[in-house]
């Protein structure tokens, strides 16, 4: 089976570069934030061109440390993507605010951000843009509007480390941006792992206090905050990994254009993602579209490729969002996405031969489902 992903794969190809530095960090007992953290702010920092870098425990706790940070909290509104992973909106929610959706560009499958000003009331704090799949947002039209309208822009880079925007890095594109190093995202740690990255300093150091239970000195807590740290081993695979990952950016973008080369025309009911002219996409995932998407996974399955639908459920109609009195209709763009997506693998370990399997079981599983 070809999967979305293939971490062991991915670490036996760079085990000599990280397994020296998890020992190290083992051998030192020094467990809990420290040199390495430090370390691997600095270079993820340079990385993104950034001033400052927050490692913090995943992802999800990244956006709930900037929003704190920024201080957004109860009574608050945060305008952000209907289309996205439910921890979008549940960061929103964990801070005592609440989470106002908008429509997407079914293109891009990113926030429209034509639907975006409508939206703003004066409880607005702030647009959470997520740059979804690892094609980034128009942020320049985001940034425009949260400038005129005094919000924060922040940025959900779960999917984006090192994707680009009129040649700016993801994370330097509004007030702060917040990266998951889960280990099946672009560039992935051995566990749990996030950062927020600002080019406000003094942003920045909120943001450490809110990583630790909102500390500003030792027992003297002026912030709500939580336990947020990163841990160091996985700083310093993280550190051991950032060298590497150019070219590992660059592997996923060959694979997606062989699958687009390769797909487009194929049937006129399939939609191939295009690639971002105005950036750098890192093809997070390879997300197509397809009526019958149900039976196009099935078809695949049964070729030995996985795939994953990339979401079913629009983020407003979760059970958990009820109350906010959202209904069926409100979002058709993002509704027709989660009956229509489907994320095939495109990711930077894959082999030649592996994309070859992935394109012929495509055309295969086309056949099939359009001929029944």
């Amino acid at each position: 089976m070809i999967n979305l992903a293939d971490p062991a794969r991915e670490h036996s190809l760079y085990q000599e570069f990280i397994e020296p530095e998890v020992l190290r960090v083992l051998r030192s007992g020094g467990y809990i934030l420290g040199p390495e953290v430090d370390a691997f702010e600095r270079a993820f920092a340079a990385y993104c061109d950034a001033t400052a870098a927050v490692g913090v425990s995943n992802g999800s706790d990244a956006i709930v440390v900037a929003l704190q940070a920024l201080g957004v909290g109860p009574g608050d509104e945060v305008i952000t993507t209907a289309f996205s992973y439910f921890a979008t909106a549940s960061t929103i929610a964990r801070t005592g605010a609440t989470p106002v959706f908008v429509d997407i560009d079914l293109a891009t499958f990113n926030l429209d951000p034509r639907r975006v000003e409508a939206a703003i009331t004066p409880r607005t704090r702030a647009v959470l843009a997520v740059h979804l799949f690892g094609r980034v947002a128009d942020t320049e039209a985001l940034g425009a509007l949260c400038e005129r309208h005094r919000i924060a822009l922040v940025e959900d880079v779960a999917q984006a480390s090192g994707a680009e925007r009129l040649s700016k890095k993801t994370g330097t594109l509004g007030a702060v941006g917040c990266f998951s190093f889960f280990p099946a995202k672009p560039l992935g740690c051995a566990g749990d792992g996030g950062a927020c990255v600002t080019n406000d300093p003094a942003l920045a150091v909120k943001m450490k206090q809110v990583r630790v239970t909102g500390a500003t000195a030792k027992n003297i807590h002026d912030l709500p905050g939580g336990n947020y740290r990163l841990d160091p081993v996985q700083a310093a695979v993280l550190r051991a990994k950032l060298p590497h990952y150019e070219q590992r950016i660059a592997a996923r973008r060959r694979h997606a254009e062989t699958l687009r080369v390769e797909l487009t025309g194929v049937s006129s009911a399939l939609v191939v993602p295009s690639d971002d002219p105005e950036g750098r996409h890192v093809y997070a995932q390879f997300t197509v579209r397809h009526p019958r998407r149900d039976a196009l996974q099935a078809a695949l399955k049964k070729r030995n490729v996985g795939s994953e639908v990339y979401y079913p459920v629009p983020m407003p109609y979760q059970r958990v969002f009820a109350g906010l009195g959202y209904v069926a209709g409100q979002f058709p763009a993002a509704e027709q996405a989660c009956r229509e997506v489907l994320s095939i693998p495109v990711h930077s370990e894959l082999r030649e031969g592996d994309i070859a399997q992935v394109v012929d079981a495509m055309r295969g599983a086309l056949r099939e489902i359009e001929a029944a």
